[in-house]
């Protein structure tokens, strides 16, 4: 049984620095967040193989706490970020790790994928660890609403568990009409595709 002061700690924000887009950043999350007490070893992989432009415009579909997003800002000053999650405490962590971090470029908001994503081709660059378990429904409406929120030229990067590759290999190729594996690491695949 937990002693009163042991389960005080558990309540308290979670605190790590971590280098995201060159940049080190203090960021806070908290229990219930994936991947709560450091950055996963898939957007790890992820934000290694990200090009972004200083004045991109950026979307992180599935923020949690931030990180993707928050390297896209710094990678991107010049640009505005958008970090989008279902899960309201997600979004909370997500901007308060922006302000923390003086990243006055980034917004996080609640939206179920892009619902709550202003209609039309708005972003230069969408990045997305996806969660394994999305189910093949949802994942084909965010590869089309993906697609449709792209400007011409646009990139999708995605990372996912191996065992989804060639899944995605094929449903990038019928949305988009392309598909490059970046880099296969030992658990996870890094793709891109452009509009």
């Amino acid at each position: 049984m937990l002693t009163a002061e042991q389960l005080a700690n558990l309540r308290r924000d979670i605190e790590f620095n971590a280098e995201l887009g060159g940049r080190s950043l203090s960021l806070q999350s908290t229990w219930g967040l994936f991947s709560p007490r450091e950055i996963d070893e898939g957007t790890r992989l992820l934000l290694s193989h990200l090009e972004v432009e200083s004045d991109s415009d950026c979307l992180d579909l599935g923020c949690g706490y931030g990180p993707i997003g928050l390297a896209l800002a710094v990678m991107a000053p010049r640009g505005r970020t958008l970090l989008v999650d279902k899960d309201f405490v997600a979004v909370e962590y997500a901007n308060r790790n922006a302000q923390r971090n003086g990243l006055s470029n980034a917004e996080a908001r609640l939206s179920n994928g892009f619902d709550q994503v202003e209609q039309g081709p708005l972003f230069d660059v969408i990045a997305s660890n996806v969660p394994a378990k999305v189910g093949k429904e949802l994942l084909a409406i965010l590869l089309h609403d993906a697609h449709a929120r792209l400007k011409p030229g646009g990139r999708l990067y995605l990372v996912t568990i191996n065992g989804l590759r060639q899944y995605m290999k094929r449903n990038l190729n019928e949305v988009f009409g392309n598909y490059d594996k970046l880099k296969q690491g030992a658990h996870y695949t890094v793709a891109l595709a452009r509009r």
